[in-house]
């Protein structure tokens, strides 16, 4: 009986030689350039900054006018003041969970304040919650909108309704894509492989008795 000799490893001999050595060295560089996109990230804290400044400027602007506002005006300011804070959220999880996902792992676990969150949101994930966060503040303009139906022309308050239905059903379709480009076969049919086995040797035990 011939016993045939186990293939070299195709890994291992690309390897070899001055170009799989080069080869090395441009895959390991090429992998560092991920590194391109964490300023992107931090950048994001700017932005972050910014948001900040315009909700303590409203509302410091909404205490002082409050006594002379009426409950639909200080019902609307508080609606915009849930804009800006979900507009952070979003800010918050663009900039952790993309930097975990696309440039590294935050090495900051041991922290008391770590947020549990961070380690399990994929990609899919950030567009969903992304998606899920521009319909949450297309629907506070909504609500701000009919609430000052008076002071608003009806085609504004159309488009207005029209565009959060498009968010709405757009944020659907997302979800529903995702669903299913994590819903491939090979997620759900096992391997036979074990089974067989397994079959085999209650064959070979039966045939013991």
């Amino acid at each position: 009986m011939t016993t045939s000799s186990p293939s070299p490893d195709p890994q291992s001999t690309r390897r070899t030689g001055s170009f799989g050595r080069a080869e090395g060295f441009m895959e390991r560089a090429f992998f560092a350039t991920r590194w391109i996109a964490a300023p992107l990230y931090f950048g994001l804290t700017i932005g972050l900054l910014l948001v900040a400044f315009k909700f303590f400027q409203q509302l410091v602007g909404l205490v002082l006018k409050a006594t002379g506002l009426d409950f639909d005006d200080v019902f609307v300011g508080v609606l915009d003041l849930i804009d800006l804070v979900l507009l952070a959220n979003l800010l918050l999880i663009v900039m952790f969970s993309g930097y975990e996902n696309f440039v590294s792992r935050l090495d900051i676990r041991s922290h008391e304040d770590y947020p549990s969150w961070i380690g399990h949101v994929t990609f899919g994930d950030i567009k969903i919650k992304l998606m899920a966060s521009i319909v949450a503040m297309s629907a506070i303009h909504v609500l701000a909108d009919f609430i000052r139906v008076d002071e608003t022309s009806t085609r504004a308050l159309e488009w207005s309704v029209g565009i959060h239905l498009a968010f709405v059903v757009s944020g659907v379709l997302m979800a529903i894509m995702d669903r299913i480009m994590e819903g491939s076969p090979d997620t759900h049919h096992a391997d036979p492989a074990p089974q067989v086995a397994g079959k085999a040797g209650n064959d070979s035990g039966n045939g013991h008795h």
